[in-house]
C-alpha cells in the first residue's frame, strides 16, 4: 500500500468506531433512563451465569440444532474477527501479514482454523437461511415479525455470509500471489480451504490478482465496519449485549415477585400496632409523586431496558407460552420488541429536542402494548426460563399490570371481585369469615 491508502485506511477506522463509539453512548444513555435497580449482588453467581449462559451458549443448546449451528456462526464469526487485529496493523502500517513471522506454526494453525470455521458459517446460516425462508419455521413468520424485523433478520445472514466469502477469496488470492513466480508476497499461513479457490486465478496477470486482492482486502474491513455500525439498528445487539444482560439478570427464584417499598412500609405501619406513623422521614412537598408500577419506558427499571435491547427476536419465548398459544395476543418477544420500539422513540425524541425529553402524548402502554395482551398472560415463566440470554418479558408484564390496578383501578371484572373479596372477607370468594370453616361440618 502507498501512504494515501494507509491515510484513508486510518481515516476509515476513526470514522468507522467514531460512529460505533456514538451510538453505544446512546445506547448506554436509553438504558439509563430506568429506574435505578441493585443488580450488584453475589457477583460469583454472575459471573457464572455469564460464563455459562453467555459465553457457554448453555441455554441454545436445549434445541440442539438451532443451538449447535448458533455456536459454530458464534465461534466462527468471533474467532474470525481476532484477524481483525491484524488486518489494522497492516492496514495502518502498509505491511503484510505482520504477525506470520513471529508466531510461525501457530500463525498457520490461526489461518487454518480461520478457514475451516468460515466454512462451517456459511454451511450454518445457510440453514438458518432455509429455516427462516424456506421451510418457515412458525415462530419466524409470526406477525411479530412482520417488515424490518423479518428483512432485519435476512440482512445479517447474508451479511455474514458474504463476509465470510470475501475473507476466503481473500486468501486464495493471497496464496496465488505466495506461489507465483517471483513471490508476489512472502509465504505466510495454511490455506485448507481457499487452496481451492486459489486455481480461479490462473491465467491472470498478477498485476490483476493483487488488485482483486486489495478489492478483497478493502470490502471485508469495510463490510466489518459497517456490520458493526448496523447492530446499533439491529436486533443482533444481543452479540454485544448479551454479556452484561446475563450478567445483571435476577438471581432471585423464579416467580418470586418484587414489593413496592412505599406500599410495604405503609403495610408495616398497619400492622405494627406500635408504631409511630408521624415518625416516618419528612416528605419532600416539591417531589413528584412516585408512579405504581409502569406505563412508559421511563417508569420500567435499567435492566428491563437492557433486555429489550439484547432481545434476540427469536421467539423461543413465544413458542413456549401457553397463552400465546391457545390463540391470545400476547406474544412475550413482542413486549420485547414493543419496548426496545419505544425506547428507541423516546431517544430520539431527546436527541431532537438537545438532551430533553418533551411528552410525545404516547406511552408504551396502549400505544404499544394493550392491556388485552397484558392480562392474557398467566405468568408461569416459561418465557423466562426458555430465554438463551436470561431476558424477562414477564416483569415488564407485571409492572404495566400493577400500573392499570394501582393507579388506573383498571383490572378485569373477575379480578377486581377477587380483590374486594379480600378486601371484604379476607378470602377470594364471595362469603363472610363467619362461614369459613362450615365446610368441617358437611358429612
Amino acid at each position: 500500500m502507498s501512504y494515501l491508502d494507509n491515510i484513508l485506511f486510518a481515516i476509515l477506522l476513526v470514522v468507522g468506531f467514531g460512529f460505533f463509539a456514538a451510538s453505544v453512548k446512546k445506547i448506554i444513555r436509553n438504558i439509563n433512563l430506568g429506574v435505578d435497580v441493585d443488580r450488584k449482588d453475589n457477583p460469583k453467581a454472575r459471573w457464572k451465569n455469564m460464563a455459562l449462559i453467555a459465553l457457554g451458549q448453555s441455554k441454545m443448546v436445549r434445541r440442539p440444532v438451532a443451538g449447535i449451528l448458533h455456536i459454530l456462526v458464534y465461534v466462527g464469526f468471533v474467532i474470525i474477527n481476532i484477524e481483525l487485529l491484524e488486518i489494522i496493523i497492516d492496514g495502518l502500517a502498509g505491511t503484510h501479514r505482520i504477525f506470520a513471522p513471529y508466531l510461525g506454526v501457530v500463525y498457520d494453525v490461526l489461518i487454518a482454523s480461520f478457514e475451516i470455521l468460515a466454512i462451517l458459517v456459511i454451511f450454518s446460516v445457510t440453514v438458518f437461511w432455509i429455516r427462516r425462508n424456506v421451510i418457515k419455521l412458525k415462530r419466524f413468520i409470526n406477525p411479530d415479525l412482520n417488515g424490518f424485523p423479518k428483512s432485519d433478520a435476512n440482512y445479517i445472514l447474508y451479511f455474514e455470509t458474504v463476509l465470510m466469502i470475501l475473507f476466503l477469496l481473500m486468501n486464495a488470492s493471497d496464496l496465488h500471489l505466495q506461489n507465483v513466480p517471483g513471490a508476489v508476497f512472502h509465504k505466510a499461513g495454511t490455506f485448507p480451504v481457499s487452496q481451492f479457490i486459489a486455481p480461479i486465478f490462473n491465467g491472470l496477470s498478477n498485476e490483476l490478482v493483487v488488485l482483486l486482492f486489495e478489492a478483497f482486502w478493502w470490502l471485508h474491513i469495510v463490510g466489518i465496519l459497517i456490520f458493526m455500525n448496523y447492530l446499533y439498528f439491529s436486533k443482533h445487539l444481543h452479540i454485544l449485549l448479551a454479556f452484561p444482560n446475563t450478567y445483571f439478570a435476577n438471581l432471585k427464584p423464579e416467580g418470586q415477585f418484587d414489593n413496592l417499598e412505599s406500599v410495604t412500609k405503609e403495610v408495616k405501619l398497619m400492622m405494627d400496632p406500635n408504631a409511630d406513623p408521624f415518625a416516618a422521614a419528612p416528605v419532600d412537598q416539591n417531589a413528584a409523586p412516585s408512579k405504581f408500577g409502569a406505563s412508559d419506558v421511563q417508569d420500567l427499571n435499567w435492566v428491563q431496558l437492557l433486555n429489550a435491547y439484547t432481545c434476540t427476536e427469536c421467539g423461543r419465548c413465544t413458542s413456549s407460552c401457553p397463552a400465546n398459544q391457545t390463540g391470545k395476543k400476547l406474544s412475550p418477544r413482542k413486549i420485547m420488541m414493543d419496548t426496545r420500539d419505544r425506547l428507541t422513540e423516546v431517544g430520539k425524541n431527546i436527541d431532537a429536542n438537545k438532551g430533553v425529553f418533551v411528552p410525545d402524548n404516547k406511552t408504551l402502554l396502549n400505544d404499544y402494548i394493550t392491556p388485552e395482551e397484558l392480562w392474557a398472560c398467566t405468568s408461569c415463566n416459561a418465557c423466562v426460563e426458555e430465554c438463551p440470554v436470561n431476558i424477562s418479558p414477564l416483569s415488564i408484564i407485571m409492572d404495566m399490570r400493577r400500573y392499570l390496578v394501582m393507579e388506573q383501578s383498571a383490572a378485569p371484572m373477575s379480578l377486581n371481585a377477587m380483590m374486594t373479596n379480600i378486601e371484604n372477607n379476607g378470602a377470594p370468594w364471595q362469603y363472610s369469615q363467619q362461614d369459613r370453616l362450615n365446610w368441617k361440618n358437611e358429612n
